[in-house]
């Protein structure tokens, strides 16, 4: 049909010079701009969502190791959706049609009963909310056991930054994560924390990105006065940049350099900076897992301030 797009409907906000559009298809993040100024490098209208720009990840973020995992005495299954690495990768609903519940000028609320599947046997509700105002965006994410026995549950979010530099080794990174996750060669985590003082991966004050190549997870974030955590991305030359923030429960980010991406255009031109409420393969290993119970609700909240533009 004439007009239809691959990630469905279009929902466009706005506020003042901002604009941001969510997708039908998966409630993700398609762009965000301020004037003409990409904020997100996101996906064209006529694409599908490709290496999960902007993408919403529920019920867990990130990957779960060969799929399996155990809850409450079961052993469950999930499909590999990373097969190279045999992993469950950024959860059920990325793929899925949400309804559109509500949508003003700057605001849309989008929602999603997930039903119980084999691998995920559970119901859970899920709703989302996305809002421009003079402070950038805010992303508000909640999940509600809809069911009658308890489930588990995470969440995160897959947005690319940039600061307009053509590649991110220019830009300047300040993270304020004192750990890393060390991970195998299937990026799941081996246990062990390591200290990221005086390493490649020290960014608690900012620096410029460099060459360092980056699918990490870091953990023990660092909040600022008012409790939220914020990443700091800035230009060279400092005028242009961006304030990711995020507040509890989110207590792990993934960053993500794009060194393996498929298309070599695409390869380094931003930074996926992504809020985590748990840590990969959480599912099997319980850190950071929420658990919720029956008519148990979780509300989570991050976004982006833009400066410069």
């Amino acid at each position: 049909m004439p007009g239809m797009v691959p990630s469905g409907r279009q929902l466009v906000i706005a506020s003042d010079r901002q604009q941001a559009t969510i997708t039908e298809v998966g409630a993700g993040l398609r762009a965000y701009t301020v004037g003409d100024e990409d904020v997100i490098d996101g996906y064209p209208a006529a694409a599908i969502c490709d290496s999960c720009r902007g993408a919403l990840l529920l019920p867990w973020p990130n990957r779960i190791a060969d799929g399996k995992y155990e809850f409450d005495g079961r052993l469950l299954q999930t499909p590999l959706t990373e097969p190279a690495r045999h992993n469950a990768i950024h959860g059920l609903t990325r793929w899925r049609n949400w309804t559109i519940a509500e949508q003003a000028p700057d605001r849309a609320v989008l929602s999603l009963r997930l039903h119980p599947e084999e691998g995920y046997p559970f119901m859970l509700d899920l709703r989302i909310e996305y809002r421009l105002d003079a402070d950038g965006l805010t992303v508000e994410t909640t999940g509600t056991n809809a069911g009658q026995e308890r489930l588990p549950y995470g969440t995160g979010h897959h947005p690319y930054l940039t600061v307009g530099t053509p590649l991110i080794d220019l830009a300047w990174l300040r993270l304020p994560a004192l750990v890393r996750l060390d991970a195998d060669d299937r990026l799941i985590p081996t246990g062990r924390l390591v200290t990221v003082m005086e390493s490649p991966h020290d960014f608690l004050e900012i620096r410029p990105i460099g060459s360092l190549q980056m699918d990490t997870a870091f953990a023990s974030l660092l909040p600022d006065a008012d409790g939220r955590i914020r990443v700091l991305l800035q230009a060279p030359d400092r005028r242009r940049g961006l304030s990711l923030w995020m507040e509890p429960p989110y207590a792990y980010l993934m960053v993500f350099t794009g060194d393996a991406l498929a298309d070599p255009a695409r390869r380094r031109r931003s930074i996926a900076i992504e809020p985590m409420t748990c840590a990969p393969n959480a599912f099997r290993t319980g850190d950071g897992l929420r658990i919720l119970e029956p008519g148990q609700s979780l509300t989570t909240t991050w976004g982006i301030s833009p400066s410069g533009l």
